[in-house]
């Protein structure tokens, strides 16, 4: 059975267990989003329904996303968020540019939640397992989500798996970015090129050493010790008895 046809039955079976109607994706113009949002018609249908959140974006993303929605005939509305971003910002105090840009996919989880709850839909995240492993994601933005189809496939399973499902060639090639600030892409944020990451993981896992430099292993471990507290549920205090 494809790898494709493995993650429908696996998204089909998490609709059916939620009880809920269908799946809502945001679609950013990268290559997860677009991978993720596909996999949601497959599963679903016409179920699905994927969203546009610009805010001060790149033109290049409106694009790319509108390529991959008219490409597979995908649902889609637009929402700017850009006036909420500046609007919010005029009530916070200044920040750095990190914290600055982390405001931005927290919005679209938000709206991403508000066209959920109106349709009684799951939002899918995309973030895949080379990210995850980095920590490389906003916690309670784009790591905000029901359900997570991309979480255990490293970015070279992903570009794969986009090549499978006919994903166009200029968003698989396209140098994978999150979108926060003009120029931004996610090998130079995460100081790492994601085939030697992606080598390192796999290594790891199954107890190999990692065919990789002492210094980058020694570096991936060391940021998936620091960011560990991103991937596990908030802990919580245990009241016992006395």
């Amino acid at each position: 059975m494809k790898l494709s046809e493995r993650l429908c039955r696996w998204i089909r079976k998490k609709i059916k267990e939620t009880g809920t109607a269908g799946i809502l994706v945001g679609l950013s113009g990268g290559l997860d989003s677009a991978v993720a949002a596909v996999l949601a018609q497959k599963s679903v249908g016409n179920n699905v329904l994927t969203l546009l959140l610009p805010c001060h974006s790149l033109p290049q993303d409106e694009r790319d996303a509108l390529l991959v929605a008219d490409r597979f005939q995908l649902p889609w509305e637009r929402v700017d968020l850009a006036p909420v971003y500046d609007a919010f910002l005029e009530q916070l105090p200044p920040a750095g540019q990190m914290c600055q840009a982390n405001l931005k996919p927290r919005l679209r989880m938000a709206t991403l939640y508000y066209y959920a709850n109106r349709l009684n839909y799951l939002v899918m995240g995309t973030g895949n397992k080379s990210e995850r492993t980095m920590g490389y994601f906003t916690k309670y933005g784009d790591g905000g989500v029901d359900l997570n189809p991309l979480g255990d496939l490293t970015k070279t399973q992903v570009r794969r798996l986009a090549r499978e499902l006919g994903i166009p060639d200029r968003i698989i090639d396209r140098p994978p970015s999150a979108g926060l600030w003009e120029g931004q892409t996610d090998e130079r944020e995460m100081n790492i090129k994601y085939q030697d990451l992606d080598r390192i993981i796999e290594g790891l896992e199954r107890g190999k050493e990692p065919r990789a430099s002492k210094e980058k292993v020694g570096f991936v471990k060391e940021v998936m010790a620091r960011s560990r507290h991103k991937r596990l549920p908030p802990p919580i205090f245990r009241l016992k008895p006395e």
